[in-house]
This record gives C-alpha cells, structure tokens and sequence, in this order.
C-alpha cells in the first residue's frame, strides 16, 4: 500500500508537469521562457527525487548491478529499432523490471535505458524528458500488482503508456519550439505526433503481450533468489532442542 500511494504520488507530479505548462498560458516570450524554466525543474525534482530515494534506501551493490544490467538491456534493444519511427521495444522491458522489482528501481531502469541508448543515438535537451517518461512508466508498473497477471493487463498498460509516453515528449517539444503556448497549439503539437505515439503504444502492447508474463516470471525468479537469505533459511526452519538461536560467528 506504501509503495503504491508513492507511485500515485509520482504520477500526480508528472501530471503536474503538463499542467503548469498549460497554466503558463502566455502569447509571448516570456510566457515561452517560463514555460521551459517550469517543465525542465519539475522534471528535474522528478529525478531528483527518486535518485534520492534510491541511495537512501540502502540498496546494496547487488541490486545496482542488476538495475544496471537490465537498464543496459532496455537500451540496447532500444538501438536496432531506431530506424522505425515510434517503435521502443525497451518500453516493454522497463515496465516488467518495475513490476518484479518496485517503483524505484522500475524508474531506475528506466532513467538509465534513456540515458545509455543516447549515447548511441545523439544525446540533448530531450533526454531528461526521456528520463522522466521511461523512469515513470517503470515506477507506475507496481500498480498493476492489484489485478491478476495477464497478458492482456500488461498489453492494455504499455498501450496507456506508449501515449503518456508522447504527452510528456510533447511537453518538451512546446514549450521549447512552439509559440504562443496554448491550449490549441499543445494539442496542434499532440495531433503532429499522434502517429508516432500510436506506433510506440502498438509496439508496447505486442511486445508486453507476447513476451510480458514470461519475461516476468523470469525476473521474479531471479528476484526470489536475488533476495535469499540465511535469515530466510532460519525463520522457516524449526529449532531443534538444545540448539541455539544465535548465528554462528564463521561466516
């Protein structure tokens, strides 16, 4: 329930994000330099604040090779489909890291699928939006925890999230290249990538659903043994008579 009052909370910010540029409203250049200054910092505190999270949650060197590996894999495969505009294959594997392995490391993998595979693919002002897409799709996957997995579940949820993918690209796009800000000229901006958006929500979708219950269950395998311990071992082992509960000094 913590975890997922933490992921509500963060969606809200990144909804945040497309409001106050709205909110900017402004037909001048002013109005257009707020609008960058606001969009950037919010997704800058997104950041921020989840990088913070992650190293006061005393994740051990273990977890950071694994959020590492799987970041690197997200981007890699983001890398080959380059060439076809929208399709994001990586989308696919950062929402099933968020789902096994929480929120933090979801946005984790997430932050680093963008940041490695531009530097391959031309790094920019748009990486950190980039970040704050793939980061959020991974930290909202846990939400899906509360239905029962299914193909469709994590098809319909790439689907949502190969839009809210674009919305949030979008807002980049307007308040830095795009003027007036308005409410029309967003949804001008919108219209203009719809095809793109559409092409990475179908992709999402065929990938989540061929692939997504089995790439799952694969990590949740690994979780399960990633976090084995000798506690574990001992809290679900009886204790024998005349055997002591205190751990043996030899490691």
């Amino acid at each position: 329930m913590k975890n997922r009052r933490g992921t509500l909370l963060v969606a809200g910010v990144a909804l945040l994000m497309v409001v106050l540029a709205f909110a900017l409203g402004g037909g001048d250049a002013a109005g257009s330099a707020r609008g960058v200054v606001i969009s950037v910092g919010v997704a800058s505190m997104i950041i921020i604040g989840f990088v913070t999270r992650f190293e006061t949650s005393g994740v051990r060197a273990r977890e950071i090779a694994v959020i590492a590996l799987l970041g690197t894999l997200a981007a890699l495969l983001r890398v080959p489909f380059a060439a076809v505009p929208g399709l994001q294959p990586s989308t696919y594997l950062v929402i099933c890291s968020g789902y096994v392995f929480g929120p933090v490391a979801g946005f984790m993998v997430g932050a680093m699928t963008a940041v490695v595979s531009n530097f391959f693919l031309g790094q920019g002002p748009w990486t950190l939006f980039q970040v704050v897409a793939w980061g959020l799709a991974g930290a909202s996957a846990p939400l899906l925890r509360v239905f029962v997995l299914r193909a469709r579940h994590l098809s319909l949820f790439g689907l949502a999230w190969g839009m809210l993918f674009g919305v949030i690209m979008n807002v980049w796009t307007w308040v830095a290249f795009v003027y007036p800000l308005t409410a029309r000229t967003f949804m001008i901006t919108w219209l203009n990538s719809l095809w793109f958006d559409g092409m990475h929500a179908i992709g999402n979708a065929l990938f989540l659903g061929l692939l997504g219950v089995q790439t799952v269950r694969v990590l949740e395998r690994y979780h399960r043994r990633f976090y084995w311990s000798r506690d574990d071992v001992k809290a679900e082992s009886p204790v024998l008579p005349g055997e002591s509960e205190e751990p043996s000094s030899v490691e």
